[in-house]
């Protein structure tokens, strides 16, 4: 019953949610576009600004002069559950890269300094006019914790949390990652989410079950036989085959309630 009732509800949540390629100013001659995905009845609690993993170019507003923007069954992790997360209590802004990173993306020495944070404080002022009185929460995945944790450290009480997902600890031949960073300079709730058997060998688990308090820590296990390499999205790393609840453990601590620590 449990099932068919989180079912119904998934199926509610993805007829309800209409999506918007938004693209603003930012530095200068720089733009910012990103996708909100919301359910435009609804006046949500919360805003999820979420960063992709990889270089996280999306070229947003190129590909919706085409229509709506479409992605691939093998997209990243936080692409695919879009509207999985999105309900009448949460709206999600998914960021692609400046105008000035596109094509080529975002390297992780971009993610971590100051003209990125100059883009995301742009991004956040232009959804606090859209959603006055909203949380912002930032969300990243694999690279995309680069974006979320740097930047979750540096805009103070303008952002309420953050959720890391596959996290990135380890430097590789792409960049160093998070393999220097100070987690203590996060001074605002923040959750880890990470899956034990994340074969990748940025984003190893035993990281994050040392640096994360046991208490903020999602432990995922199980999913769908691999169908991608170990750092892409069809593999433990993307949570393969385990969606439902892992976006329900994000949205309930974003929205205050409890939520699932040890998904098996």
């Amino acid at each position: 019953m449990r099932i068919a009732l989180l079912l119904l509800a998934v199926a509610a949540t993805i007829c309800n949610a209409a999506e918007t390629v938004i693209t603003i100013p930012t530095r200068d001659g720089v733009k910012l576009s990103y996708l909100l995905v919301q359910d435009p009845s609804a006046a949500p609690k919360v805003v999820a600004v979420t960063f992709i993993g990889g270089l996280g170019a999306l070229g947003l507003a190129r590909r919706a002069e085409n229509g709506p923007v479409k992605f691939g069954a093998g997209t990243n992790f936080l692409i695919r559950i879009r509207e999985q997360l999105v309900d009448a209590d949460i709206a999600d802004a998914i960021v692609d890269s400046p105008s000035d990173k596109l094509p080529q993306g975002m390297e992780d020495s971009f993610r971590l300094g100051a003209d990125h944070l100059a883009d995301i404080r742009a991004l956040i002022n232009d959804l606090k006019k859209r959603f006055p009185g909203a949380r912002i929460y930032l969300v990243g995945t694999s690279r995309g914790t680069i974006s979320a944790a740097a930047l979750g450290a540096r805009l103070g009480d303008s952002v309420q949390g953050i959720i890391l997902s596959s996290t990135v600890t380890n430097h590789d031949k792409v960049g160093e990652a998070l393999s220097t960073f100070d987690f203590k300079t996060i001074k605002i709730p923040l959750l880890f989410v990470h899956h034990r058997d994340d074969g990748c060998f940025t984003s190893p688990y035993r990281n994050v079950a040392r640096i994360a308090n046991p208490s903020a820590l999602v432990s995922v296990s199980g999913g769908d036989p691999p169908q991608s390499g170990p750092c892409d999205p069809m593999s433990p790393h993307g949570y393969f085959g385990r969606d439902a609840p892992i976006v329900l453990a994000m949205k309930n601590w974003m929205l205050g309630r409890e939520f699932a620590r040890d998904i098996q």
